[in-house]
């Protein structure tokens, strides 16, 4: 049975680590607003490009030949696997390396490699019998469009060089603080959403030099803006999955402190009442002397 003392220490060191995870919760809350504010601010204009392409692609006769959207039978896949660079942010991670490896899975008649983003995927594949094709960690520090342009470059090379026939990408889309869904999203090769190319044209333009030319020069910045939109999504899935975790440690502290208070208290009662009896029976037995 603990004494005093210990349980003591126990409850200080309890409190210690309620007030990190308070600190640490408030530091996410803060990030997270900016990080909603950036993606929230940036959806609508990567929507309404690729809006833009989907009716512009609904127009051009051939899109086979364009090379981002050329369709090849799928024999080797890439996977590109966003997690975050810390810890601490709840199942964040753990929902999307098990997403990722239920894809593996899937791909059992297809050969398929990750490329990593995020030092969380870095430490779990590589641990693993599977094939890491490339990572990069240390992206959401300081999150730049910069970043994403660098590593879908970096993308694009190796599906031009044929080395895979399709890309996906695995991340956490943003939706509230508290939800975060895990997409599993084609990339490449590129597919215009077919709603929106089924829908009426409101208005129709005049294209210079022509349809297709102007759909291979678009695409490659499309999809420098999808990268960075789900760059952002997963940073304020991050931040959001964090300040929760964090507030349900700190609310998880507060019980145990308050369980371990009880504890003690009735513990020191015990103590107490037991010295009572004592001097009280040694007082009895001196008069009886």
């Amino acid at each position: 049975m603990a004494n005093l003392r210990e349980i003591r220490k126990r409850i200080s060191s309890v409190q210690s680590t309620q007030q990190i995870t308070k600190a640490m919760k408030m530091v996410a809350a803060a990030k997270l607003r900016k990080a909603q504010e950036n993606i929230l601010a940036f959806r609508p204009y990567a929507y309404e490009l690729r809006r833009l392409i989907a009716h512009l692609s609904a127009m051009t006769e051939d899109v086979s030949q364009i090379p981002l959207m050329a369709r090849r039978p799928v024999e080797k896949a890439l996977l590109v696997v966003v997690t975050a660079d810390r810890g601490l942010c709840g199942a964040f991670n753990s929902n999307i390396v098990r997403r990722a490896s239920e894809r593996l899975r899937e791909y059992s008649d297809t050969e398929a490699e990750l490329f990593l983003v995020g030092r969380k995927g870095v430490e779990f594949f590589h641990k693993r019998p599977v094939t890491v094709n490339g990572q990069k960690i240390n992206f959401f520090n300081e999150l730049n469009f910069n970043d994403a342009v660098e590593l879908t470059d970096t993308i694009l090379n190796i599906y031009r060089e044929q080395q895979f026939d399709r890309v996906e990408f695995i991340y956490n889309e943003f939706k509230s603080a508290i939800q975060q869904n895990v997409i599993v999203e084609q990339f490449l090769p590129f597919v215009p959403d077919e709603e929106i190319m089924k829908s009426p044209r409101q208005v129709d333009f005049l294209y210079e030099p022509d349809k297709a030319t102007i759909l291979n020069n678009v695409i490659p910045k499309h999809l420098h803006v999808q990268v960075w939109r789900i760059l952002l999504e997963s940073n304020a899935a991050e931040q959001g999955a964090r300040m929760t975790a964090m507030e349900n440690a700190t609310d998880n502290a507060e019980e145990m402190i308050h369980q371990l208070t009880i504890f003690y208290n009735r513990k020191r009662q015990a103590s107490i009442t037991t010295e009572i009896s004592e001097i009280v029976s040694g007082a009895e037995a001196l008069k009886e002397s």
